[in-house]
């Protein structure tokens, strides 16, 4: 229901219905949590409910949108930021509930740690802030191609592109937050700290793209136009490193996979 308000609340031009799509979203987001509980309870002790690719992306979409939430409650004159951050939850978590499984009873040992909520932490507010950030620069290029109707109600350029950068700051330190918290783990279970795993590499790699988004504009004064681009390019990498690669190729990664 928010994806649909959203999008045509943009082609309408016709903003209450961002307004309308903001509270679908704030009332979906309670039956999402409960779902999440409810997994987690039926999985038994021990079992942590983002063990399958299914669960990550349920868990990646839950802390997006909470994320979304408080910023649309906290930001001011961002409500078209849902046209994009919406569409893409409603898609992983459409796909999340194609890759349903069974409730995993057990995990093994070796991964029963609590480095598995700092390296899920990390990876899911990293998501979730690249993420808004690719929707702040889906902003910035509608006001700047459009100076009436909605794009009128949306704040300044400069303002929306601090923003983007704000998001993309927040999101490279706990995507780190998440590289290192999975190296740590990763030599207690497995005796080092890098396997060239697929969904490691990948992960570096999308880490390294929004470092490389940093020293542009820090260093280098990019600003506008060419970032807002960058960061939904970007997002797509993001998305693919996250659960497009444990999808398709035999990973660690996908429903943690381990030989003992």
């Amino acid at each position: 229901m928010s994806t649909f308000c959203y999008i045509f609340g943009f082609i309408a031009n016709y903003d209450k219905l961002f307004r309308a799509g903001l509270f679908s979203a704030l009332a979906g987001f309670i039956p999402h949590v409960v779902a999440i509980a409810m997994r987690w309870a039926a999985s038994g002790a021990g079992v942590t409910p983002f063990i399958s690719i299914s669960e990550s992306l349920s868990l990646g979409v839950f802390m997006t949108v909470l994320i979304f939430l408080i910023a649309e409650f906290s930001i001011k004159k961002v409500l078209p930021l849902g046209a994009l951050v919406m569409p893409v939850a409603f898609v992983l978590l459409g796909w999340a509930g194609t890759l349903l499984k069974e409730v995993a009873a057990t995990i093994a040992p070796a991964l029963q740690s609590g480095w598995i909520w700092v390296h899920i932490t990390g990876a899911t507010i990293g998501f979730a802030s690249v993420l808004l950030a690719a929707g702040m620069g889906f902003l910035y290029l509608f006001k700047e191609r459009n100076d009436a109707g909605l794009a009128a109600k949306l704040p300044e350029l400069a303002t929306i592109d601090r923003l983007s950068y704000r998001f993309v700051a927040g999101g490279f330190i706990m995507y780190g937050l998440m590289i290192i918290s999975g190296a740590y783990w990763s030599n207690t279970v497995k005796g080092n700290y890098w396997n060239w795993d697929p969904v490691e590499v990948w992960s570096l790699i999308s880490w390294l793209i929004y470092g490389i988004y940093l020293h542009l504009r820090v260093t280098f004064g990019w600003r506008g136009t060419r970032l807002a681009w960058y960061s939904l390019i970007a997002v797509v990498v993001m998305i693919v490193s996250y659960w497009g690669i444990p999808f398709g190729v035999e990973t660690f990664h996908a429903g943690f996979r381990i030989q003992h």
